[in-house]
C-alpha cells in the first residue's frame, strides 16, 4: 500500500502548524520523520491517523482519495498510531486496554474476555516481554506501559504503523526486541513512520528520512546518503558548530553540598556518595539498576534508610521539606510527573515558589507574570498566552517551564532525572548549556541519564549502578562508552567470579 499526503495544511486559528507538506510512505518501508518539537510532525501524523481533518490537502491510499472522520476509520483502513504520550486507562487490565473500542464478543453479545486475554498474551510473548495480560495497567512501570501501547498496535493486522517516540522509556533490550519485530513486519509489507529524536535509532532502523521545520518540508531521501550531522542541521536550520562545546570539569575544592550515606531502599542498597559544590555528578545503569528509584529517594518521594545531608544538615520528612532544604527535582516522564495538566503556564511556572518561598496569603498576578517573564527570557520559552494550559506547549517548552519553576526557588542542589527525554536536538543542547552554566554559578547537579553522549557532554564524574549497588565511579577522563557498558552490565563482577572459581580449582 502506498500512502500519500498531498499539500497538507493544518491551521489552528491564526497559527499554521503544517504548511503545504507532501509526504509518502510505501509498503515495506521504514521512514524516519524528523524535526524539532513544534516542527509539525505529530500534527501531520494526527491528520493521517484521523484525529482531526486537514485545513487543506488530501490523503491517498493506493492512489485513491480517502477522508477519515475519526481514528477508528483510519484503523479500518489499516493505519495504527502509537502516540508519544501514553493513552492507557490505568483502571483497566492490559488486555482490556489493548482491545479498547474493538472488543471481541461472544454470540450472546457478552465480551469474550478469555479470547481477548489469550490473543493479547500471544502478542506480548511475540514481543518477548514479560507482561501479564490480566494485570492492571496502574500496577505497571512506565516502560511496561509503553510496551503495552506498542502491543496494542501489533494486535490487529495493519498496513501502516506510526510510531511517535516509541522507545522513550524502553531499555536497550526492549528496543532491540522492537526493532526485530519491525524488521519482520517490514518483510511482510508493513510500512512504518518512525518519529524519534534519537539519531542512532533513526540510522539503525530507518530506510529513508523526511525532515520538517516550522511546519514545512525541508528535505527527504535515503538514510544511507546522509549522516547524523547533516540531518540535525536540516532540523535546526543552523550549523551544529554553534552548539559544539568541550566541557571541562567545573567543580573545584572539597566543599560538599549534598551527601548520601548507606542509603537503602526497595531497589537499591548501600548507596554512598558526596556531591561537591558546582559539580555535575551523573548516575547511569540499566533498567534494573535501581537508578529511577534512587532518584526518587534523593527527593523524598519514596522511603529509604540511611542518611541524606544538604549543606551538612540532615534531610527527613516530606518532599516539601526537601524543597525547603534547597533541593529541586526535574522528574522523568513529564506528562505523569512534571506538569499539572489542569493548570496554565503561569501556575506551572510558579508552583515551586508557592511551596517554598511564598509568605503571602494571596497570589499576586503581577508577581506571577514577573516570574514567568524572567524564565521565558532566560530559557527562551516559546509560548503565546501564558494563561493557556501547559499542554498547549510542545514537549521541549513544557520541560523549560519545569526548569524555570525550580530556578525560581533558588535551590542549590538540583536533581535532573532524564531531563532531555522526548526533547528535540536543539533543545537538548540548550539544556546541556544550562546545566554547565548552573554548575559554574555554584549549583550542584545530580544527573540521571541512560545516554552516554549526554553524560560525556556535561558530567564531571559518573556513578554506574548495577542491580541496585554502585559498581563503579568514573572520573571524566575515564569515561568511554565501552567501559560504561562494561560496568553497567556487571561484566567486571562476572570476571571476578570466574577468576575466583579458577583460583579455587587451582587450590
Amino acid at each position: 500500500m502506498l500512502t500519500e499526503m498531498k499539500q497538507i495544511v493544518v491551521d489552528f486559528g491564526p497559527v499554521r502548524a503544517v504548511d503545504h507538506v507532501d509526504f509518502a510512505v510505501h509498503s515495506g518501508e521504514i521512514i524516519g520523520l524528523l524535526g524539532e518539537n513544534g516542527a509539525g510532525k505529530s500534527t501531520l501524523m494526527n491528520v493521517l491517523a484521523g484525529t482531526f481533518p486537514p485545513t487543506e490537502g488530501q490523503i491517498l491510499l493506493d492512489g485513491k482519495p480517502v477522508r477519515f472522520s475519526n481514528a477508528l476509520k483510519a484503523m479500518e483502513h489499516g493505519i495504527r498510531f502509537i502516540h508519544q504520550e501514553l493513552n492507557l486507562c490505568n483502571d483497566l487490565r492490559v488486555y482490556e486496554n489493548m482491545y479498547l473500542a474493538q472488543e471481541l464478543r461472544l454470540p450472546n453479545g457478552l465480551l469474550d474476555k478469555k479470547e481477548m486475554a489469550r490473543r493479547a498474551g500471544e502478542v506480548l510473548a511475540r514481543m518477548n516481554v514479560d507482561i501479564d495480560p490480566m494485570a492492571l495497567v496502574e500496577d505497571l512501570q512506565v516502560a511496561q506501559k509503553q510496551l503495552v501501547e506498542i502491543a496494542r498496535a501489533l494486535l490487529f493486522k495493519c498496513d501502516l504503523i506510526i510510531m511517535d517516540e516509541p522507545t522513550t522509556a524502553l531499555s536497550n533490550k526492549d528496543i532491540d526486541n522492537l526493532f526485530v519485530i519491525m524488521r519482520q513486519l517490514r518483510e511482510q509489507g508493513v510500512g512504518f513512520i518512525y518519529i524519534s529524536h534519537k539519531m542512532p535509532e533513526i540510522f539503525e532502523i530507518c530506510d529513508t528520512y523526511t525532515v520538517l521545520r516550522d511546519g514545512r518540508l525541508i528535505g527527504s531521501g535515503k538514510i544511507a546518503d546522509v549522516n547524523e550531522k547533516q540531518v540535525t542541521e536540516m532540523m535546526i536550520g543552523r550549523s551544529l558548530a554553534d552548539d559544539d562545546f568541550d566541557h571541562k570539569p567545573s567543580y573545584c575544592g572539597e566543599e560538599i553540598a549534598f551527601e548520601a550515606k548507606e542509603l537503602c531502599g526497595d531497589s537499591f542498597e548501600d548507596i554512598s556518595f558526596a556531591l561537591h559544590r558546582g559539580e555535575i555528578l551523573a548516575f547511569t545503569g540499566l533498567q534494573s539498576s535501581g537508578k529511577d528509584q534512587l532518584a526518587d529517594a534523593l527527593f523524598g518521594v519514596i522511603p529509604h534508610t540511611g542518611t541524606l545531608q544538604c549543606d551538612r544538615r540532615e534531610m527527613k520528612g516530606s518532599i516539601r521539606r526537601y524543597m525547603k532544604s534547597g533541593v529541586a527535582m526535574v522528574p522523568r516522564n513529564r506528562k505523569e510527573r512534571g506538569i499539572h495538566n489542569d493548570l496554565n503556564i503561569y501556575d506551572n511556572t510558579s508552583m515551586g515558589y508557592f511551596n517554598t518561598l511564598m509568605k503571602k496569603l494571596l497570589i499576586s498576578p503581577r508577581e506571577e507574570h514577573r516570574r514567568y517573564q524572567r524564565q521565558k527570557e532566560q530559557l527562551a520559552i516559546k509560548a503565546g498566552n501564558p494563561e493557556n494550559p501547559i499542554t498547549s506547549l510542545s514537549g521541549g517548552n513544557q520541560q523549560k517551564v519545569i526548569l524555570g519553576r525550580w530556578l525560581e526557588t533558588g535551590a542549590n542542589v538540583m536533581i535532573f532525572d532524564n531531563p532531555t527525554q522526548g526533547i528535540d536536538v536543539g533543545t537538548k543542547f540548550e539544556i546541556y548549556h544550562l546545566l554547565i552554566r548552573l554548575a559554574r554559578e555554584g549549583k550542584s547537579i545530580l544527573l540521571f541519564s541512560s545516554e552516554f553522549p549526554e553524560i560525556r557532554k556535561v558530567a564531571d564524574r559518573c556513578v554506574i549502578l548495577y542491580k541496585g549497588r554502585i559498581n563503579k565511579i568514573l572520573d571524566r577522563s575515564e569515561m568511554n562508552e565501552a567501559d560504561m557498558m562494561f560496568y553497567s552490565t556487571g561484566s567486571n563482577l562476572e570476571m571476578d567470579h570466574a577468576s575466583n572459581d579458577l583460583d579455587k580449582k587451582g587450590e
